[in-house]
């Protein structure tokens, strides 16, 4: 699958607009088994239900949750079937080159479906079809996955912000705007703090399954080289992993047991801490005046911050395809984009506006997302796109990183020159172009300088 270029798969995204099309005037906030037949979603698989294979939501509370959303939603039967990214590749590409398509619905991450362009059907009509909903135009052009027309529809969208307990604002530093941090700031806080308390409180979801590699590649790593791949292990990636080494010195060593920031928030281990959206909502949850979300600091680039964003297709030669088009126009509607936003913390993709009923640790993140996307200086970031079952190898050259420069100590230039060695191997054997903040250069292999 990932020998298909994503070509152009942010060329006209801008830094600061490609999320403000989701969400309404309330407040302004921008945004954010394989196949039919083998049911593990409770629903039937049988004719007439919409089999519909995604990489989202695969823990078991979030994928229950969502099916909740689709039941009530939606008005045709769903069988909602939620596995890997590489078993959906894999299923995806093996159905197609066989000629037997037993899925009716594919969502996925834009990086899980850019690189299938080939097997998804186009869906300018049904984006058309589809008009006033609000879409983004940014958000638009990514869904043509550098051709012609569109391949997805979009589906929902997230990012990663700062949860901050109010406890840790009086280790602030004078003058410095907790809505509008540096990392120079983001630093003198964390140190003032662990002084203050006699023990680090900020922390990072570096733990097995924690997402910190997205810290490096979204959003230190952007923020200072203005880049992911390309600046990987220039003068300013040394800067910024001498910078890590730091903030780490002043983080909670607890941190490389955390895969969710939001239990130890919840406890008091930690004060304040970086997480997906979707993993800090629970903190906040019963007493959510007590807490800020922020956004994430700003370096000498500019605001680095990764956009998630999902979409649902249509696989060629896919069942059920009215059905499976009904379900889209379903998915769009501000209701259904709503109650995905309650029930796992993925904000709308239409023009909607948000309840004033949210819980308030979403309410506090909207806000906080408004002003990341809206900063002057914003660089927007994607995940990697296009790697397939080397997109864990990779994310593994960045958390190498972190444990060889922050945890063993190595020399930061050697340590980035090795990983690059490693990433470049990887890279070589893959045709894609990178990715934003990159440069996209079609039919450029993305490599390290």
């Amino acid at each position: 699958m990932r020998n298909t270029p994503p070509q152009l798969l942010q060329r006209s995204v801008s830094r600061r607009s490609a999320l403000l099309g989701g969400l309404g005037a309330a407040l302004s906030v921008p945004f954010l088994a394989s196949c039919a037949g083998f049911d593990t979603s409770g629903a039937s698989a049988a004719k007439g239900t919409v089999g519909f294979l995604s990489t989202q939501f695969t823990p078991v509370e979030e994928k229950q949750r969502y099916e909740d959303v689709l039941k009530k939603t939606l008005n045709v039967p769903v069988a909602y079937n939620s596995v890997d990214p590489g078993v959906f590749t894999s299923t995806v590409q093996t159905q197609s080159q066989a000629g037997s398509v037993r899925t009716a619905l594919l969502g996925g991450l834009h990086g899980d479906l850019a690189p299938l362009a080939d097997s998804l059907e186009d869906v300018d009509q049904l984006l058309n079809d589809l008009s006033g909903s609000g879409y983004n135009r940014e958000i638009l052009e990514l869904t043509k996955i550098g051709g012609s027309t569109s391949k997805y529809v979009p589906w929902m969208q997230a990012t990663y912000v700062v949860a901050v307990n109010k406890k840790a604002l009086k280790w602030l530093p004078k003058g410095v705007d907790v809505n509008d941090l540096t990392y120079e700031d983001f630093l003198k806080w964390a140190q003032a703090a662990k002084k203050g308390e006699g023990r680090p409180v900020f922390g990072l979801p570096a733990g097995p399954k924690g997402l910190h590699h997205r810290f490096y590649q979204g959003f230190l790593l952007p923020s200072f080289t203005g880049g992911q791949i390309t600046t990987f292990r220039n003068e300013d990636a040394v800067t910024a992993w001498e910078y890590m080494r730091d903030l780490w010195d002043a983080s909670a060593p607890a941190s490389t047991n955390f895969d969710a920031m939001q239990e130890p928030l919840a406890r008091g281990e930690v004060l304040v801490a970086w997480d997906h959206v979707a993993r800090l909502i629970d903190a906040p949850a019963d007493n959510p005046d007590e807490w800020l979300m922020v956004p994430s600091p700003k370096g000498p680039k500019g605001r680095g911050y990764m956009l998630i964003v999902a979409g649902v297709a249509l696989p060629k030669n896919g069942l059920e395809r009215d059905r499976a088009e009904q379900a889209i126009r379903g998915l769009a509607k501000p209701k259904t984009q709503i109650e995905t936003l309650r029930s796992n913390a993925f904000f709308p993709v239409v023009q909607t506006e948000l309840p004033t009923d949210l819980a308030g640790a979403i309410a506090l993140e909207a806000a906080a997302v408004k002003l990341q996307q809206e900063s002057a200086d914003a660089r927007l970031a994607l995940p990697p796109v296009g790697l397939g079952a080397k997109e864990g190898e990779v994310s593994q050259i960045f958390k190498n990183c972190f444990q060889e420069i922050c945890l063993n100590g190595s020399a930061v230039q050697s340590t980035l020159d090795d990983q690059a060695k490693q990433l470049n191997t990887i890279l070589k054997d893959l045709d894609v172009s990178c990715w934003a903040p990159d440069p996209v250069s079609p039919g450029q292999k993305c490599e390290v300088a």
